[in-house]
């Protein structure tokens, strides 16, 4: 039954994406405008995600069910970043290689995911992994694209995904809830991530060269890696941890850290190739085809699990 909604789900964003391959190819608008919106997703729709969900009654089984999706994400997290450095040294993957990778697409597809499969209401445990991913995203990838050995330390924290990160704590640890016409804002830009996400592939898939994609080896290597091997692995970490744990929900708890970790490599790694100007068509064409694979390789991923 999950696998059936995810597959309609996965359609759904899948359709999305294609209306913005044709808003391109009409001509009413150009692939590179699709960086505003790339902006848009990066510093306002994610960060509206993130608050939306930590609005909300804070019980002390969520609280255990938090610490349990927050130690899961940041395992997961270290097992991605010790693939990462294999695959620099054993395969000699790029940088956009690299991150396409090990950052998966949980963004813009969990939340709509989890939302139409178990309900809002486990939304918030999603974004255990989104921020996890975000810390790694704005020090690691920010490293990786940008060159520099170390991003300052300052630009880290003064980023707005980490202030987002800093105001969730402090709604979680005082108990606080934002008023309702605030609610309501960040509620209608959280729900605009998705969509542009999508949009944003599509327009970005209108501008390169598709028969590139049956040539290039390397496209099925990072593909590959993105969505069955790191998936297989994560898989038996989150089965051991399953085995162990009595808190309440565990199951569904960890099914939605499963189902961020399998899904297509991560938007935000096509935003930072444009911002950084690093192979922003190769990013594309991961993105585009982990996307069209993840229509099979999900719910085949999610019945095994």
């Amino acid at each position: 039954m999950v696998s059936q909604l995810l597959i309609y789900k996965i359609l759904q964003l899948f359709v999305i994406m294609i209306f913005g391959y044709i808003l391109v190819k009409t001509g009413i608008v150009k692939s590179q405008d699709s960086l505003i919106l790339s902006k848009l997703s990066l510093y306002l729709f994610m960060p509206a995600v993130i608050i939306n969900a930590f609005n909300m009654e804070i019980t002390s089984n969520i609280i255990r069910g938090l610490i349990l999706a927050f130690v899961t994400a940041i395992l997961i997290h270290i097992i991605l970043f010790v693939i990462d450095l294999l695959c620099k040294k054993l395969f000699k993957c790029t940088n956009v290689e690299r991150a396409s990778i090990m950052y998966s697409n949980a963004g813009n597809l969990i939340v709509p995911i989890v939302a139409y499969i178990l309900g809002e209401e486990w939304i918030i445990y999603s974004c255990a992994y989104l921020i996890v991913q975000i810390v790694f995203l704005w020090t690691h990838g920010v490293r990786l694209f940008s060159g520099k050995e170390k991003p300052g330390i300052k630009k880290i924290i003064l980023n707005v995904n980490i202030i987002t990160v800093f105001i969730c704590l402090i709604m979680l640890i005082f108990g606080l809830k934002l008023p309702g016409f605030v609610s309501d804002i960040t509620s209608s830009l959280g729900n605009m991530l998705a969509p542009a996400g999508m949009i944003i592939a599509g327009m970005l898939a209108a501008g390169i060269d598709f028969k590139k994609i049956l040539t290039n080896k390397r496209i099925y290597f990072v593909a590959t890696f993105r969505l069955i091997i790191c998936p297989l692995i994560i898989m038996a970490l989150i089965k051991g941890i399953l085995l162990i744990t009595e808190i309440e929900n565990a199951d569904k708890i960890l099914l939605i850290s499963y189902l961020a970790t399998i899904t297509p490599s991560a938007s935000t790694v096509m935003q930072f190739a444009q911002l950084y100007n690093q192979d922003a068509d190769l990013s594309v064409m991961y993105n585009v085809v982990t996307t069209i694979l993840c229509i099979i390789s999900m719910p085949l991923l999610v019945a095994l699990f």
